[in-house]
């Protein structure tokens, strides 16, 4: 039989409870009830993941982290959204603010640019797909000049239109 393993009573059982009565995201409900089991019934780690249905790995570390850092450990934002995101979405769009009106001034805006304000703003390297994708998720697209060629002649074309007979 493996090692028994207790949490700290960090909470009592009745705040434990009182916590589980207002949760409604089943993973937060679950994270509590690992806790509770173990305030209760402290067993070994593969006997609390196999009552739950988690794996043995999730439980050792949800308990490590409890006992560590009481319970702010378990209150997490949650799972999706953007946990590791250098700027929040308001950051974001104050740092593009100048690019977009540098843009609606006629100038182009380039992602050589924008990178390299990014790094030199978060202080570290980021990879050339988190630019483009800051710039998706703000719904700037690519815009590029019509291309025109340098050796044309307006005079040949309006001579051209004039004498094409289609």
């Amino acid at each position: 039989m493996g090692k028994v393993i207790r949490v700290k009573p960090h909470l009592t059982l009745e705040e434990i409870d009182a916590r589980l009565k207002t949760l409604h995201d089943f993973w937060r409900i679950r994270r509590w009830m690992i806790i509770r089991h173990a305030l209760v019934d402290p067993a070994p780690a593969k006997d609390i993941a196999l009552r739950l249905g988690l794996s043995v790995f999730t439980v050792r570390d949800l308990i490590e982290a409890y006992n560590r850092h009481g319970p702010d450990a378990l209150e997490t934002p949650g799972k999706g959204q953007r946990q590791h995101a250098y700027l929040s979405v308001e950051e974001e769009h104050t740092f593009l603010s100048p690019f977009l009106a540098d843009s609606q001034a006629g100038h182009l805006a380039n992602t050589r640019r924008i990178k390299q304000a990014l790094e030199a703003a978060i202080g570290h390297r980021v990879a050339t797909s988190t630019i483009y994708r800051l710039l998706h998720r703000h719904h700037w697209r690519k815009v590029v000049p019509r291309p025109k060629n340098p050796q044309s002649s307006q005079e040949a074309q309006d001579a051209f239109k004039k004498t094409f007979q289609p």
